[in-house]
Order: C-alpha cells, then sequence, then structure tokens
C-alpha cells in the first residue's frame, strides 16, 4: 500500500511533469513558423512517460488516474498563465481588460463552421473511441478495470479532440489527424484483441 507521503512526491512530480510537458507543446504552438519534431516530442513524451511511471510505481489503476488528474492541472496552469488579455475598446476610446481567446485570423464561413462541427463531434468521437479501445487493450491488469478506465478516458479524449479540432485552423491537417488516429487506433485494438485471443 502506498504511504501518503510517497503519494504527495508523486502528486508533485505529475503536477511538475504536466507544466514541463504542457509548456514544450505551448512553446510549439506558439512557434507559427517552423516545425520543432523536439518540442512535439518532448512534451507527449513527458506527458505519457510520467503516466506510465505512475502507473508502474503507484498502481495501474491509482497511478493512471492521479496522473491525469495532476498533469491536467499543471497544463491548466500553463493554460490560465499564457492567457490573452483583450482590451475592450469602446466609443470614447476606453475600455477595461478581459479575458479572451486568440482570434482566428480568418473571416466566418458558414461551410466551414458545418465542417468543423463535423470535425469536432462525429469524427473526433470516432479518434476517442479508437484511442479508449487501445487503452482498454493493451493496459495491463484485470479486464473489468481496463473496460472501466477506457470508459472513463473516452470523454476526456472527446473533449480534448473537440478543443483541438475547433482551434486549428488547417481543415486538412485536423481532418488528416483524426482519420488518422481513428484507423491506427482501431487497426491496433483489432491487432491486439486477435493476438490476446490467440495467446489464450
Amino acid at each position: 500500500m502506498t504511504s501518503p507521503l510517497a503519494m504527495l512526491v508523486a502528486s508533485l512530480f505529475l503536477l511538475a511533469a504536466g507544466v514541463l510537458g504542457a509548456g514544450l507543446l505551448r512553446t510549439l504552438w506558439r512557434r507559427r513558423e517552423g516545425a520543432a519534431p523536439a518540442l512535439l516530442a518532448g512534451g507527449w513524451g513527458v506527458l505519457i512517460g510520467a503516466i506510465l511511471l505512475a502507473g508502474w510505481v503507484v498502481g495501474p489503476v491509482k497511478g493512471t488516474a492521479l496522473a491525469l488528474a495532476m498533469e491536467g492541472i499543471g497544463a491548466f496552469g500553463i493554460v490560465w498563465h499564457g492567457r490573452v488579455r483583450k482590451v475592450a475598446r469602446e466609443r470614447d476610446g476606453k475600455g477595461e481588460g478581459g479575458d479572451a481567446p486568440e482570434p482566428l485570423d480568418e473571416p466566418g464561413r458558414v461551410w466551414r463552421g458545418m465542417l468543423r462541427t463535423l470535425l469536432a463531434g462525429p469524427l473526433g468521437m470516432t479518434a476517442a473511441m479508437a484511442l479508449a479501445f487501445c487503452v482498454t487493450v493493451y493496459m495491463p491488469g484485470d479486464a473489468r478495470t481496463r473496460i472501466v478506465t477506457g470508459g472513463m478516458l473516452l470523454p476526456v479524449l472527446w473533449g480534448l479532440a473537440m478543443t483541438w479540432t475547433l482551434a486549428d485552423r488547417r481543415l486538412l491537417r485536423a481532418t488528416a489527424v483524426l482519420v488518422g488516429t481513428s484507423v491506427l487506433g482501431f487497426g491496433l485494438a483489432f491487432l491486439g484483441g486477435i493476438l490476446s485471443g490467440a495467446s489464450t
């Protein structure tokens, strides 16, 4: 059984991992020109590696849940720290500041809105299901625990897919990523199911 001190140390470590991983990804996001594969691999490597390490040290269920919660808090701190302050201009030239997201540098079009809705909704859910199935198939532990964990991850992954799709200005890139994630995820889950059935 994990002691309270060990849980506190693990929580602080996972919080720092969330801050570091989200900070690397935010740096990549702010670099609008030029690809930086090292930042992308480093950010996701820190986040995913910390989850795997927590699952191995604390336990598959407790460690994964603790990692998702603490890394989420750390990533939210990075997002909150980097929020944009937008000044609302009034007729007299004065205004007061308020939190506002970065505006998209593109005019609004009906067909783009409909396409984003389709991408963020059905296709985003399909990609989230593919990743949740992979977690259910490859995660160690009891089958019932894996099924519950995959079911709990599904809405979280769907929300992440929707947020990223709505924030990405390039629809073709968003479509390619979601379709590739769906195909690869379902393919790996199907392959893992076949191998698991053959081993039994």
